[in-house]
């Protein structure tokens, strides 16, 4: 199983084999990845149909943990629009279908996708390591609705299961399932993460699926905060993941 690598806590360049990007700003990522559980690609090419399709849903498995990247990225002010009565902000995404409410001040990233289709980030002006991400990847015909993955509760445990590393020595990154439900076509999984000697980290996704008119894509939206900033950024963010649909 690929370790899980620290969170990033000064200004840095970063490179993964996901995403890379400089940026003079204090970042945090999980750049979390969850191997897939053959031994070898020979034995790849011998598995069965059936067995190929579970290969296939722990590769989309692989994707969304390795989706988890918070990081301020560079500003892109594009599709932002905004109700100054509001304390949110609507974003808009045509080219990718989908909307979000994100809070007024804080500032829109993207980043270069690197195997995904688009990533997105959404984070407050100030140093935080608070902030919404959204990734989409491209999925096979296999997956038609979320239930190809399985029911919620096993989905969210096999998701939050695959990132902890509490059991190693020395002890790895612990992973904490808080709460899981579906809901409107989406997959709702609230978690934690805590690094030896660091704060934890709640996290909240959702994900969906939706058609581009050609493949399936998958949309993971996770919004994380520290306990530091739970009094403050919780509702936020919680609100900002829960109010991401597809247009």
């Amino acid at each position: 199983m690929a370790a899980i690598s620290p969170w990033l806590s000064s200004p840095q360049s970063f490179s993964n084999p996901r995403v890379t990007i400089t940026d003079s700003r204090r970042c945090s990522s999980i750049s979390a990845a969850i191997s897939v559980l053959d031994s070898s690609n020979e034995e790849q090419h011998r598995i069965s149909s059936r067995d190929h399709v579970g290969m296939k849903r722990r590769d989309v498995m692989l994707q969304i943990a390795s989706s988890v990247f918070f990081l301020p990225l560079a500003i892109s002010p594009a599709f932002a629009e905004t109700n100054a009565s509001e304390a949110f902000r609507v974003y808009t995404d045509e080219t990718n279908k989908f909307e979000i409410s994100i809070p007024q001040d804080w500032q829109v990233g993207q980043a270069e996708p690197n195997g995904f289709k688009s990533i997105t980030a959404f984070y407050p002006q100030e140093t935080s390591t608070s902030n919404v991400s959204i990734a989409i990847t491209g999925l096979g015909p296999d997956f038609t609705r979320m239930e190809s993955f399985g029911k919620v509760e096993a989905f969210a445990e096999t998701l939050v299961s695959g990132l902890d590393r509490s059991w190693q020595k020395p002890v790895g990154v612990t992973a904490k399932l808080i709460d899981s439900r579906a809901s409107k076509g989406f997959y709702y999984i609230e978690y934690t993460l805590q690094n030896p000697g660091e704060a934890r980290k709640h996290l909240y996704s959702a994900i969906g699926m939706a058609t581009n008119g050609w493949y399936n894509r998958l949309y993971t939206v996770t919004g994380q905060f520290t306990d530091e900033e739970s009094s403050e950024q919780s509702s936020k963010i919680q609100k900002t993941v829960k109010s991401f649909r597809f247009i």
